[in-house]
């Protein structure tokens, strides 16, 4: 059970107490430091973890055995196991920081309202420091992608370029995106990870924070006609961005253009770019640097990329001077790429830490130079506290991208498919940054707004309904997808007794390893330790002191009779566990009764409680967003029986007698009620979609009533006609 760390009671009747004008700054941040320090202090443990990984691993390299043999095997697999581990240790350790994150947000929401001050804006340093709101171990899991790959190929190096593709001009691939929740990130890397590694394109340096940062400055005019054609996915619509990787002061710029339907592929939809450096980029929106001129500076170009850079350099410039181009908004994220270095047949990309910023002037107001491409004022320091609030948007959630290229025949790999289907990912079919950037800043001034605005402002998380994902069992061992993802070795050691060294399975998929036999080498008994040393992060999160400090018998504690049966219960739809335990922080209570709350010392409180068992809900339908065009035309069929049953009525009333004017109006009451019950039936069932009801949605009773009514209206008028005869 993962618990809140610094001392709620304390903080909460400081905030409650009427006799106090204010929560003393240095309080909070006392227990915000509390966190910091715990989180810095476990995270430093998980690197010592991974450089004894790496030294393990350098000293087999270099001990000369290049044959894989049954001992070295055993050694890849036993470190295969740590980094699992480690891996594991990194998920709940991410999940830990997030929920005192969400506490923190709670504690100082309370503060505001009850003491009428503005507590947030002042602690936005504090959240800086301890990054408590940013995905913080990026670093450390690129670092367990290495080893894990390492161990996978069994010491074997991948043949293909981790580079490769970085110039390339065109690429054609299959795309769509998902959302993923902030609860849910580290835990997809994760399970990504066990099939793919993530794709590093500088190895000659180690891998930096800052080298996950990407920026794109997205073009369009006045009118918003790029906007418009992508929204409404006409064909040749253009989207145009310039894009550096890495910090702002990167040399290198791409010129990326993305085209939908293109019309020289014939119809395909492509993405192409070439590269500018910085200084270039400039003379080239004003037309000044050639696409000759650029292609003259490629060296070591054959002839068929100079064709191509020509060809895309030419076109983008057409569209500055037709659509009279400028910078309008430009978006930031954190990218961690998943790819076989060199095969471009697969590649995974999840965005963190997305953000959204005016680069735009068609308010009169200056926010870059007039003369420049971008904003000089922006670095890739998340979450930029120091930008107006009115021209930056903070995106909630991560965007997982699949690109595959099928028109070579690949197909999605089945682990794909079972995660994409999971509780962990929100499926929106054709996001796009840009037009979700741009239709909040400028909805005032757009005819077509995104169909997917009304999904942001949901809760996209899903009820877990198998046992995919990372889970811990009672004694806090790895669960992958509910199976042991290693063998019990105390277990396992009476059934192997007096046999040899047993042959270990290559596959990350496999349910149990083998026992490592007694008769290893010193180095296999210091990885066999280690393993025994890999519990240490659970055991730390469930026995902290009152202070919140833990002991160090702590730190290796393994007590399977007071932890619950999973380490992360599921999510509920109805009501989380997260919520559930923070909103218990602040319970309703009388004024008068906080004298008798006051805590005589800091307690730990729970903020996930142990998961009742519920019944299991029926899987929600999804609904496309063609559903909804067709709730509209249905809708419009209604209306135009309307109109032809309320013409008849006219005429009968205008140029009838007595008895025609009778039936033209029993006639218009039918089809007002038809109008009214139609519109009904519209709003009803455009609520199912967006609750994803799993009700019918035709209409079963509507139509029968409408056939009654009609044939009572036609005996009604020749009883009418033919009575009124008779008489």
């Amino acid at each position: 059970m993962i618990t809140i760390l610094f001392d709620v009671d304390r903080i909460c009747f400081l905030i409650y107490d009427l006799t106090l004008p204010f929560v003393n700054p240095q309080i909070i941040e006392i227990e915000f430091d509390k966190v910091g320090n715990f989180i810095t202090r476990k995270q430093a443990e998980l690197e010592t973890r991974i450089s004894y990984c790496e030294r393990v691993l350098t000293s087999v390299a270099n001990t000369g055995l290049a044959s894989i043999n049954e001992q070295t095997s055993q050694v890849y697999s036993s470190m295969n196991e740590t980094l699992t581990e480690i891996l594991f240790d990194v998920n709940d350790l991410s999940k830990f920081t997030r929920i005192n994150y969400l506490a923190f947000q709670k504690i100082i929401k309370k503060h505001d309202k009850w003491t009428g001050l503005n507590a947030r804006h002042e602690l936005v340093g504090l959240f800086q420091k301890y990054e408590l709101d940013n995905q913080r171990f990026d670093v450390v899991i690129v670092r367990i992608s290495t080893l894990h790959d390492l161990c996978r190929l069994r010491g074997g190096q991948r043949t293909g370029n981790s580079a490769a593709g970085g110039d390339q001009n065109a690429f054609e691939r299959a795309t769509a995106k998902y959302w993923i929740h902030p609860d849910n990130i580290t835990e997809v890397k994760a399970i990504i990870l066990f099939h793919l590694p993530v794709l590093v394109f500088n190895q000659q340096k180690d891998y930096e924070a800052s080298d996950s940062a990407i920026s794109s400055v997205y073009y369009d005019n006045d009118n918003f006609d790029l906007y418009t054609g992508r929204l409404q996915r006409d064909d040749g619509a253009e989207a145009i961005r310039f894009r550096f990787y890495g910090p702002e002061t990167s040399p290198n710029i791409f010129i990326e253009r993305k085209t939908h339907h293109a019309p020289w592929l014939d119809g395909a939809s492509v993405k192409d770019r070439f590269r500018l450096k910085e200084h270039q980029v400039n003379s080239f929106v004003r037309g000044k640097l050639t696409p000759n001129q650029i292609v003259s500076d490629i060296k070591n170009c054959t002839p068929e990329q100079a064709d191509e850079t020509n060809f895309i350099a030419s076109g983008i410039q057409t569209s500055f001077k037709e659509k009279q181009l400028q910078p309008i908004l430009r978006v930031f994220y954190n990218r961690t790429a998943f790819q076989l270095p060199g095969d471009q047949r697969l590649r995974l990309s999840l965005d963190t830490d997305m953000t959204f910023i005016r680069e735009d002037h068609l308010d009169a107001r200056l926010r870059r130079p007039s003369n420049n491409w971008r904003r000089t004022d922006i670095g890739i320091d998340y979450p930029f506290s120091y930008v107006t609030e009115g021209d930056i948007l903070r995106f909630p959630y991560a965007v997982l991208e699949t690109k595959i290229q099928t028109h070579l025949g690949q197909e999605p790999p089945q682990w794909l498919t079972r995660l994409l289907d999971s509780h962990l990912v929100h499926e929106v079919p054709r996001f796009s940054k840009y037009l979700h950037g741009a239709s909040h800043f400028f909805k005032e001034q757009l005819p077509l707004l995104p169909w997917w605005l009304s999904e942001v402002n949901t809760d996209i998380r899903k009820e877990r309904t198998d046992q995919f994902g990372l889970g811990r069992s009672k004694s806090f061992k790895p669960l992958l997808d509910g199976k042991y993802y290693r063998a019990q070795v105390e277990q396992r050691k009476s059934l192997d007794v007096g046999r040899t060294s047993l042959a270990v399975s290559t596959q990350l998929s496999i349910d149990h390893l083998k026992t490592i036999d007694n008769n290893q080498n010193d180095l296999v008994l210091d990885m066999a330790a280690l393993s025994k040393h890999d519990q240490f992060m659970s055991a730390d999160f469930l026995n902290l002191g009152p202070s919140g400090s833990s002991t160090p018998n702590s730190m290796f504690r393994r007590d399977s009779a007071t932890v619950s049966a999973s380490l992360l219960p599921p999510y509920s739809s109805e009501k989380s566990s997260l919520r559930s335990g923070v909103g218990r922080i602040f319970p309703r209570r009388n004024k008068d009764d906080l004298e008798a709350r006051r805590p005589s010392s800091p307690l730990t409180t729970s903020v996930v409680p142990t998961p009742k068992k519920k019944k299991a809900k029926e899987m929600k339908v999804k609904i496309e967003p063609k559903a909804f065009f067709a709730n509209e035309r249905t809708f419009i069929s209604w209306l135009q029986f309307c109109a032809l049953l309320l013409t008849t009525a006219l005429n009968l009333l205008n140029f009838g007698d007595n008895v025609s004017r009778v039936s033209g109006a029993v006639f218009i009451a039918i089809a007002a009620l038809l109008a009214i019950y139609a519109q009904i039936r519209y709003q009803y069932r455009g609520w199912q979609l967006r609750h994803q009801s799993t009700k019918r949605y035709d209409d079963v009773w509507g139509p029968a009533v409408l056939c009654v009514l009609l044939v009572g209206a036609l005996v009604l008028n020749f009883y009418l006609r033919f009575g009124h005869s008779a008489l």
